[in-house]
């Protein structure tokens, strides 16, 4: 057995000895508080970006792109991982959480600018299920790629496009008739790369509501006004 996989089982111990009572209100159901959609990078550690401890408080998703859509045989429709606790927990709240230096991102710019001089033998080369969730984010990007400030280089370039993803992912929610009217959306970006003010590791508030205005923000939502900030008000 591969030692990372032992060293993982060693540190599950010291988990079980910490949280053991605290699943004693959520044996039998949950009603998680908020479901967050994030990407699936290893430098984004869903619960602990929040300092969550608690079991049964935030329902997370994961995937690359922390994309909201998934393509059925109607269409597109939103992601059953992102509805389920919606429809069937009591959550009201859903936030998407981005982050920068973003690979899903990186590879729908290379694809939409042709920095990938290969890309049709770029991606016969990965498996098909890399391409499928990376068909699903390209289109989406397109027009933002379109709107990019000129002399940007591309790690700026794809920072800017990540908050524009998560303004995506925000809209598919709100315009969804499957996500219930009342249900708050929030677009946040986690950065780990100093492309924000503040510490590495800090979430950064770009989108409430599908609002992306960085003054307006912060005049409706002033006790998180230290907290809103944008690269591209686009």
């Amino acid at each position: 057995m591969r030692r990372p996989f032992v060293d993982l089982l060693e540190a599950n111990l010291e988990h079980a000895a910490e949280f053991d009572a605290r699943f004693d209100g959520v044996q039998e159901s949950q009603h998680p508080d908020v479901v967050t959609v994030c990407c699936s990078d290893s430098r984004v550690l869903q619960d602990h970006l929040w300092g969550n401890d608690e079991p049964g408080h935030v329902f997370t998703c994961a995937n690359i792109g922390n994309r909201v859509v998934q393509r059925t045989d109607a269409g597109e429709a939103v992601s059953g991982d992102v509805l389920y606790p919606l429809a069937h927990t009591g959550t009201e709240a859903v936030v998407v959480v981005g982050h920068t230096g973003c690979g899903a991102v990186t590879a729908a710019y290379d694809r939409l600018t042709d920095e990938d001089e290969n890309e049709d033998a770029a991606d016969a080369s990965e498996p098909a299920g890399i391409t499928h969730c990376l068909d699903l984010l390209t289109p989406r990007l397109e027009p933002g790629v379109d709107r990019l400030p000129a002399g940007l280089d591309r790690a700026d370039a794809v920072n800017r496009l990540v908050e524009y993803n998560v303004d995506r992912q925000v809209a598919f929610l709100r315009e969804s008739d499957e996500v219930p009217g009342d249900t708050g959306v929030v677009g946040v970006v986690y950065d780990f790369q100093d492309a924000y003010s503040g510490r590495r590791g800090e979430v950064h508030v770009v989108n409430v509501d599908g609002e992306r205005s960085v003054e307006t923000l912060r005049v409706e939502h002033p006790d998180v006004e230290s907290r809103i900030e944008r690269l591209w008000e686009h």
